[in-house]
């Protein structure tokens, strides 16, 4: 994204009072300050200098709900204490509109606005999908150490002003550093200053203060900034940056031309479990940056292996709908949205990508990208299958569709799948969905949003008349996939396959539960894993923690990731309480194998198809 440096903008305007002329400023930006040094009560005082306004009236809004959340959230609960002033420091009349929009009275005279902003991390505490807002959509204020600022959280519009330029201004302590993809336009220590030509912008580059922490470095023409917060300084970023570039390299070699990006901040906020803390772990896409929220007790490996999974389906929105997108996405409505009908492609067609290239680029084998694509067809079916993508797309806030939402990263990427095995079929292997997508960016692009209603006729134009059935059928259609008829296409089909067991299972069956304390415990009266027995583990222990990392019920997520990637013979410590005794138990990993239904390749003529699918 092109950063554009302006300076203040005002106009001298003579007006004839007497023989003596005076000068009369005409504002015609935003102009927003933040304070981070006095905080108080945990809270941010936000000031805006309001542009010139010839409205009697006017509305400061702020976000309902932002792009890429899929959900209503009401910023403005955080928002207290609003007031207006004129020139003069006269108060003007304020009325509450509803959660997120306040009505000033006397607006032509309005010079400042003043509220004060709590943090969403803080009023965190359990976070379950479409609950809450999302963590890294969220805002945290932690004096003197961290400041994550979704400028959505903090910053408003005045209706029908959002295309107004706006200048933002941040103090702050001496020892944070604000790791953006925006510029600096202040050489001061303890005060930034960064220009956006409009307010959606602004909302599209977060910001994250803390103790400088972070790597920098270029792939291909694109400078990568991966800044980390970890609380107790657990994870750095030298130490996770190997993981970022492997990856962005990889992403990069996958994408070809398709991405013009000069800069790009990838924020990673690591949560204290044992705090009122983010809960919500995932990420969210902006066109330059991401930011990412993980439990900072995970330990580096598995860190490491999510920051893969979960930056690059966010990296890889870029494509689209960041760079390709209807016009409900490129005149986003914060508060009153239309939603697109095009979830399958803005986050099926990500989702899809985000595996495609690991198994592309050799990050992860066939067999393990097959097993995803199997995992996805068994999640998918907990949903509707009949209900139109596009039609849950458009009205995904409400019931019943918004809780089909999660459904674009199952069955949303599993369409990316079948028009990418189609593509191939029909073009002998020359050309897949990546080849549209760029087609598709060329045409359209971040700035020439498309008509809703007119993409799968150019989609259609772009490959052949068989892809625009598809969409018809199974898309904007009810009618379910058959997914084995497109992997028949590549040689694949169903057949046994070998899968690591979890070394804290026995035969499929669990092998630790909870106490009332949440705390893990080993489960009494079943036979435990061959690793149980070797780490001499015995029922009714309470595990405490595994490497030296404290685990309970409620980071059992992580737990299972983490022993689910122990390599065989990997030293292993638990400690565990027994009898009210303390112990470390020291052993190695064991793995074990259990056969799975997956796929597998059945043909071998198809082979070469197959290949350039996954390989090309």
């Amino acid at each position: 994204m092109k950063k554009i440096v302006l300076s203040i903008a005002t106009a001298g305007l003579l007006i004839a009072c007497g023989s003596a002329p005076k000068t009369v400023e005409l504002r015609q930006q935003v102009a927003v300050n933040l304070d981070l040094i006095d905080v108080k009560e945990d809270k941010v005082k936000v000031t805006i200098t309001a542009p010139t306004l010839s409205e009697s009236e006017i509305v400061y809004h702020i976000p309902k709900i932002i792009p890429g959340t899929y959900s209503s959230d009401d910023y403005g609960k955080m928002v207290e204490n609003v007031k207006a002033f004129d020139a003069k420091g006269n108060e003007l009349q304020v009325i509450v509109v509803d959660k997120n929009s306040w009505q000033i009275k006397d607006a032509n005279r309005l010079k400042t606005l003043t509220y004060w902003v709590n943090d969403t991390y803080d009023n965190e505490k359990s976070m379950r999908f479409g609950e809450g807002i999302f963590s890294p959509a969220g805002t945290n204020i932690a004096a003197e150490r961290n400041f994550m600022i979704n400028q959505h959280g903090f910053i408003g519009y005045f209706e029908k002003k959002e295309a107004l330029n706006y200048i933002l201004s941040i103090k702050h302590p001496e020892t944070l550093y604000g790791a953006t993809a925006l510029v600096d336009t202040d050489e001061s220590k303890t005060n930034d200053i960064f220009i956006a030509s409009r307010y959606n912008e602004l909302v599209d580059n977060p910001i994250m203060y803390s103790k400088p922490d972070y790597t920098t470095f270029n792939v291909e023409g694109m400078d990568i900034l991966f800044s980390v917060y970890s609380p107790t300084g657990k994870h750095t970023a030298s130490a996770l940056s190997p993981d970022i570039e492997k990856m962005i390299r990889a992403q990069k070699k996958f994408l070809g031309p398709i991405n013009n990006n000069k800069k790009y901040a990838i924020l990673l906020y690591l949560s204290d479990m044992e705090a009122a803390d983010a809960k919500g772990f995932g990420a969210l896409e902006h066109n330059s940056s991401t930011t990412v929220v993980f439990p900072e007790l995970m330990g580096k490996e598995m860190l490491g292996k999510q920051l893969i999974d979960v930056v690059s389906h966010e990296f890889f929105h870029i494509v689209t709908p960041l760079g390709v997108h209807s016009k409900e996405i490129h005149d986003f409505d914060f508060n009153t949205p239309k939603m697109s009908q095009h979830l399958w492609m803005y986050e099926g067609i990500t989702e899809y990508f985000a595996n495609l290239f690991q198994v592309n680029q050799g990050l992860i084998s066939e067999e393990a990208f097959l097993n995803r694509m199997r995992e996805k067809i068994r999640n998918a079916k907990r949903y509707n299958d009949t209900m139109p993508f596009t039609e849950m797309s458009q009205n995904v806030l409400t019931p019943p569709y918004k809780d089909q939402y999660t459904n674009v990263y199952e069955k949303g990427a599993l369409i990316g799948m079948c028009l990418d095995i189609l593509i191939r079929e029909k073009s002998n292997g020359e050309r897949g969905v990546l080849d549209l997508m760029q087609k598709l960016t060329q045409e359209f692009g971040p700035s020439r949003p498309f008509n809703d209603v007119e993409l799968f006729d150019r989609v259609t134009a772009l490959t052949y008349p068989e892809i625009g059935e598809f969409l018809r059928t199974h898309v904007s259609g009810n009618t379910p996939i058959d997914y084995s008829i497109y992997f028949a296409k590549m040689g694949i089909g169903k057949g046994k396959i070998k899968k690591v067991a979890n070394p804290l299972f026995n035969n499929n069956s669990p092998c630790i539960t909870s106490n009332s304390d949440k705390q893990l415990l080993v489960r009494k009266g079943i036979e435990l894993s061959p690793f149980m027995k070797s780490l001499g583990l015995k029922e009714e222990d309470i595990i405490l923690s595994i490497n030296n990392t404290p685990y309970s019920i409620e980071t059992i997520s992580a737990v299972m990731d983490t022993v689910q990637n122990w390599k065989d013979n990997e030293s292993v410590t638990f400690t565990v309480k027994r009898n009210g005794n303390e112990l470390v138990l020291n052993g190695k990993a064991i793995q074990s194998y259990t056969e799975i239904e997956g796929f597998t390749t059945i043909d071998a003529t198809k082979s070469q198809l197959k290949e350039s699918w996954l390989k090309r």
